[in-house]
């Protein structure tokens, strides 16, 4: 294309528009599209547009419940072709989803045939498949030809499509989604009718009512599965407060005891996403591992996994079927074996225990996608609830209008019968006639001169007067409930507590706190000294108080730190993105060599570098500081990740990087702060905070620009050594104690004060008492 072409783009409005400006209007367009017309459900009816589509063709079609299955393909072929124009394996994709019971928590289609399984196995063909609707999908269309709706023209105008479906509850709650857009993404839980329907008619009782107090009603997701919900009471609110989280799950199980005291576990759900073949397919990475690409043998990691799970487990089989939907059965290598050691290993290895995401992101009442927490959803919901119960009694109330003004007509004909029949007989306008003798409406006039004569006999006027006394009486109450607005409110709340008692089910996921699985090698406890390179090698040597001078190095390394510590400690290494790595220390090689780069113990972020070690006890309180002048204590365990790829602990400023790791030992009672040029200040450990999270921290010492933090450390009322340079360079220190320490003793934050030597300061570290 030539650059005047590029430059010159002409729309289909003949507008004209450079080829960069054509790209990124018509990108938006697409994206929007997505997102709105394919990928994320409605808060109003919860479906998506081609699951509303299926649905409202089928009920189209006459397939209710109570009415007999046609062929899949069949169904296909009508969404097709008349309202999605897109392909048919996709479209047959989402009416399978709509009929699996392991997918959704109420499903909406009844299927006959084979529709897949939990396992991955997919559904047979639509030519092979039928399908009905089930009871509950009247929920979403039992009210659609009461006026609750707006319809659009379908894609080429020959018939009518609903925007949205008149659901009864809140689907979106109640059987979720998935779906990713373009930017955005959802993932919705499923949850249980009686829950959602309680924590709904709350919410209409009292429109303040807080996430809080919708959990006490609704405590979190039911998962078609079951399963177990072992996050903590905090981590679910804190979910549906800001409508992101990832939840904590795991299956459930049973021990069944055996002849001679064996036993096995026996697994009976599992988590959501999680299959019977996924797990056996973890244990056999777990028992008969791969070596990995580019390594010449097994990792001493997936040595000591294998051999771990070889201790304990014996056999594993899958006796899943009619009978029992779920039957994980495991085998110990020995009864002997502690039971929860066999399982705690199991559900830390496999994705019998894994992390079930929750992003509440749906299209909301404004048309426009946002995440949104629990008290959102269902007041969108309830507005919407309420605006289609609206729609749907005035549009009950024109119709019983509307026939009490043809009654009123015949009732007319009945008191005038004779004089009636003679203006028919005699009148050459019959119409015209009858109304102005009466002073009939033309509608009325249209009526009468309809009536079949079998409509004239005497029982039939006793009917229309019966009919028209109750219809005046229906007229009554539908004017009423539209005039009040408490009165709607309470002929909702009885229609969700109706269809709650008529449809509701017990729960099947149990809600219980509980701490997460982990697996911890058998590894023998003994004092080892962790020895770190300035180049990331690492090593252990047997025992403490081991000589830096009797070590070696590699040319060009030296030694960084020395930590004297356990074989069950962890080496933590920061790196200079603020993320914490940890290795454990009995994962380390021991001996006289040079020991193994840390990173090749860890997965290292792209563009990011190691700058700090520190191998200690789990309850070592250590102080970390950044650069630019902020910090907070923090436990030595509370930076261990349970990932290779370490965890995001330490918030970083721009162009700023973490220090060196220091100790906090029980006898410190200040914090000395140093800056780069040369200020000295100390304040009271009290005034630190401790972050076991991680974080920014607090400020320590007020920094001048350009300047930045050298070293910030614990220290004791014995004081700190000084080291830097004086004349000529040479080396020196100084000692900083007593009076003379506490002139830069202040309030945390503040500037401190630069410290009267004619040295240059370069580092310090703290005197211990002895």
């Amino acid at each position: 294309m030539a650059q005047e072409d590029i430059d010159n783009t002409v729309s289909a409005d003949g507008e004209h528009l450079s080829l960069g400006s054509y790209a990124e209007r018509a990108y938006l367009d697409y994206a929007i599209s997505v997102v709105k017309g394919r990928a994320l459900p409605d808060v109003s009816d919860g479906q998506k547009p081609v699951q509303r589509r299926i649905l409202y063709a089928m009920g189209e079609m006459g397939l209710r419940a109570d009415a007999k299955p046609v062929k899949s393909a069949r169904v296909v072929g009508d969404v097709l072709g008349k309202y999605h124009p897109h392909g048919d394996q996709s479209a047959y994709d989402a009416l399978v989803r709509l009929a699996q019971d392991f997918a959704m928590r109420y499903p909406l289609i009844d299927g006959q045939g084979n529709f897949g399984s939990r396992d991955g196995d997919g559904a047979a063909a639509m030519r092979y498949t039928e399908a009905r609707l089930t009871p509950i999908a009247s929920l979403l269309l039992d009210e659609i030809d009461m006026g609750t709706v707006d319809f659009n023209a379908n894609y080429d105008g020959s018939t009518e499509e609903p925007q949205r479906l008149p659901a009864r509850l809140p689907f979106v709650l109640l059987n979720g989604a998935s779906g990713i857009a373009v930017g955005l993404a959802t993932e919705i839980p499923s949850h249980n009718l009686r829950e959602v329907a309680a924590a709904t008619v709350a919410l209409i009782r009292n429109p303040r009512a807080t996430v809080a107090d919708l959990l006490a009603l609704m405590p979190g997701p039911d998962y078609p599965g079951g399963g177990q919900l072992i996050s903590g009471p905090a981590e679910i609110a804190a979910a549906y407060e800001s409508g992101r989280a990832s939840l904590k799950v795991r299956a459930r199980w049973k021990i069944e005891e055996l002849a001679r005291g064996q036993w096995q576990w026996v697994v009976t759900e599992l988590p959501p996403g999680v299959s019977c073949q996924k797990v056996l397919e973890e244990i056999e990475d777990l028992t008969n591992p791969k070596i990995k690409l580019g390594k010449k043998a097994l990792t001493q990691e997936q040595q000591q996994l294998k051999q771990s799970v070889l201790s304990l487990l014996d056999t594993v089989r899958d006796e899943s079927g009619r009978e029992a939907a779920v039957r994980l059965v495991f085998e110990p290598k020995s009864s002997r074996i502690e039971q929860a050691e066999l399982i705690n290993t199991l559900l830390a290895l496999t994705s019998l225990e894994s992390s079930a995401a929750i992003n509440l992101v749906m299209v909301g009442a404004d048309g426009r996608p946002r995440q949104k927490n629990l008290v959102e959803i269902l007041s969108e919901w309830i507005g919407f609830r309420q605006t289609t119960v609206t729609r749907r009694t005035r549009h009950r109330l024109d119709k019983v209008n509307d026939r009490i003004h043809i009654l009123e007509g015949r009732l007319i004909v009945f008191l005038n019968i004779d004089r009636v029949i003679a203006i028919i007989r005699e009148s050459d306008e019959p119409k015209a006639a009858l109304i102005e003798a009466f002073g009939l409406t033309d509608r009325q006039a249209e009526d009468i001169l309809e009536i079949r004569l079998r409509q004239l006999a005497r029982l039939e006027a006793i009917k229309l007067e019966k009919e028209l006394g109750e219809l005046r009486a229906e007229a009554e109450k539908l004017g009423e409930l539209l005039a009040s607005e408490s009165a709607m409110r309470r002929q909702m709340i009885r229609e969700i507590e109706a269809d709650a008692k008529r449809f509701g089910d017990d729960r099947r996921t149990l809600i219980q706190h509980e701490k997460r699985a982990s697996a911890e090698a058998r590894v023998l406890d003994e004092p080892v000294t962790v020895v770190v390179s300035t180049r990331g090698w690492a090593r252990t040597l047997k025992g403490h108080g081991i000589e830096p001078a009797t070590l070696s190095f590699k040319a060009g390394d030296a030694l960084y730190g020395a930590f004297a510590c356990r074989t069950t400690d962890m080496l933590v290494a920061l790196g200079s993105n603020g993320r914490s790595y940890s290795v454990p220390v009995s994962s380390l090689p021991g001996g006289r060599g040079d020991g193994v780069p840390v990173t090749s113990l860890i997965d290292l972020a792209s563009s990011t570098h190691l700058l700090h070690y520190y191998a200690a006890a789990a309850d070592q309180v250590l102080l970390l500081a950044t650069s630019s002048a902020t910090g907070f204590l923090v436990r030595q365990g509370d930076m261990v990740a349970r990932n290779r790829g370490g965890r995001a602990f330490v918030t970083l400023e721009k162009g700023a990087e973490p220090l060196q790791p220091v100790p906090v030992l029980p006898t410190a009672s200040h914090v000395a702060c140093l800056a780069s040029d040369g200020r000295l200040l100390a304040f009271d450990i009290a005034e630190m905070k401790t972050q076991p999270g991680g974080g920014r921290g607090v400020s320590l010492i007020a920094l001048d620009p350009g300047q930045t933090l050298v070293s910030a450390m614990p220290i004791t009322s014995a004081g700190l050594i000084l080291s830097g340079t004086g004349r000529g360079g040479k080396a020196q220190e100084s000692t900083l104690s007593g009076a003379a320490l506490a002139e830069h003793i202040g309030r945390r934050a503040r500037r401190g004060k630069a410290v009267a030597t004619r040295m240059k300061i370069a580092s310090m570290r703290p005197v211990w008492p002895r």
